[in-house]
Formats: C-alpha cells, sequence, structure tokens
C-alpha cells in the first residue's frame, strides 16, 4: 500500500512540473490500464449502462435533432475521424452544433463565441446534450463513459514516450482532462484558438491524459462520473439561469 501511494504522489508530481512534459513522465507509474478492471468489467459496464441510457435519451435525441434539421437543415449529426484505443482511428458521433462544413472553413479548435456555432448549437454544447450520440460509440466499442477524450490524429499520431499509455485505454466523454477544462472555448479565447490550444492546453490535457491511463479503476471511474455531472449541471445552471457566454 505504502509503494501505491508513494507511486501516485510522484505521478502528481511530475505531472504539476511544468519542466517534465507528458512524454517524460516515469512509464513505471503507468500501469492501471493493465488492470483487469479495464481490460474485461469496464467494457461491461459500458455496454450495460449505454443500453439503458440509449433507450431512455432517445426521445431527447429526436427533438434536438429535429430543432438541429429546422434550424439548418440537415444533416443532424457530426462525425469526424479521431485518434481511438490501441491507436485505431474510429469516427466519432455527436449532434450538429455548428454550420455545415464548419471543419472546412475554420479552425480545429472552438474559440469563444465562435461564429460557427447554430443557435441550437449554442445551447446543446453549453448543456453537453451534443454529446448524447456518443451512446453509439460506445455500443460499438470505439469509447466508454470514462476515458481520456478522443483528440483529432494530427495530434494522436504524434504522440511520443509516455503519451502512447493513453492509447491503451479507450478513449471517453469524460476525464481529468474533460473536467479541468470543461470551458475550453473561454480559456483559449476567441483570436488566435488553435496556438492556445496547442500550446497551452494540450500539453496539459495530455498530461492529465497520461494519469488516467495510470490510474483507471473502479473507484476512479465512479469519482470522475460524479465530478463530471456536477461540472456539466454546474455549466448548465451558469448558462441556462445566470446566461452566462450566451
Amino acid at each position: 500500500m505504502r509503494v501505491l501511494v508513494d507511486g501516485v504522489q510522484e505521478l502528481n508530481e511530475q505531472i504539476a512540473d511544468d519542466s517534465i512534459s507528458a512524454a517524460q513522465i516515469n512509464p513505471d507509474l503507468v500501469t492501471g490500464y493493465l488492470s483487469f478492471y479495464n481490460r474485461v468489467v469496464k467494457r461491461i459496464l459500458d455496454v450495460f449502462f449505454a443500453c439503458i441510457l440509449t433507450i431512455c435519451l432517445f426521445p431527447v435525441g429526436l427533438v434536438v435533432a429535429l430543432a438541429i434539421v429546422i434550424e439548418d437543415g440537415f444533416p443532424a449529426f457530426y462525425r469526424a475521424e479521431r485518434g481511438g484505443y490501441l491507436g485505431k482511428p474510429f469516427y466519432i458521433c455527436k449532434f450538429r452544433s455548428m454550420i455545415r462544413g464548419a471543419d472546412k472553413i475554420g479552425r480545429g479548435t472552438t474559440a469563444l463565441h465562435d461564429n460557427r456555432i447554430t443557435k441550437v448549437g449554442s445551447v446543446i454544447r453549453k448543456l453537453k446534450i451534443d454529446e448524447f450520440p456518443n451512446l453509439l460509440n460506445i455500443l460499438k466499442g470505439d469509447m466508454s463513459f470514462i476515458g481520456p477524450r478522443p483528440d483529432m490524429l494530427r495530434y494522436t499520431n504524434a504522440y511520443s514516450g509516455t503519451e502512447k499509455f493513453i492509447l491503451n485505454v479507450r478513449p471517453g466523454i469524460s476525464d481529468y482532462s474533460s473536467i479541468a477544462f470543461i470551458n475550453l472555448d473561454e480559456m483559449v479565447g476567441s483570436e488566435h484558438a488553435d496556438d492556445v490550444y496547442e500550446q497551452q492546453i494540450l500539453p496539459q490535457k495530455n498530461k492529465l491524459r497520461v494519469k488516467y491511463a495510470a490510474t483507471v479503476s473502479f473507484y476512479t471511474d465512479v469519482r470522475l462520473f460524479v465530478l463530471t455531472v456536477w461540472k456539466v449541471l454546474e455549466k448548465g445552471f451558469n448558462f441556462l439561469i445566470r446566461g452566462k457566454h450566451r
């Protein structure tokens, strides 16, 4: 037990040390992904809960899809290639929150008050409803409820050193980095969003993604799930009640 505690402490120290990149974190500290929970139990739980939520949220999904189509036409869904489990690319599925062809006419990072976001898109993004179709990715085995948020191939293909351990866990809807950067658009600002993301945000996100690969467990997932729900409710309250960043 003492060795485990010391290992977690050393891991947290390296994550907090700005002179150490995600790729330079001691790989001997990243062992959580080897657990039976990560390799077997986690997938069973994902399928079970994804089936239940897909059925329960189906009516909500129909309403959201209809609202998207009424405002901006088809398609209601957005699919984009992302780096996946064990380095295998997959197409993430989300409700479309931007104008059609937005990824071809603008930056890869969503900026604060990004003019490509539709009216419906603004609401579903703030409430994280645009992520509901991720349930289909979970059922297919591409994603998990909890795990490093999948990134664009240009970023995952550049992983080196200890960063490669990130690919040993299924990407998910939320993890340490998703919670820390839940207000990402506000953090990158309205100008030079890609540069801010790549130079300031991405290095920290990758450290937290490595942390997840190192500490993945049932306890970790439950804790991150509860924190995620709390943060989403808090963000939704600020948006709907206080009108913050409408």
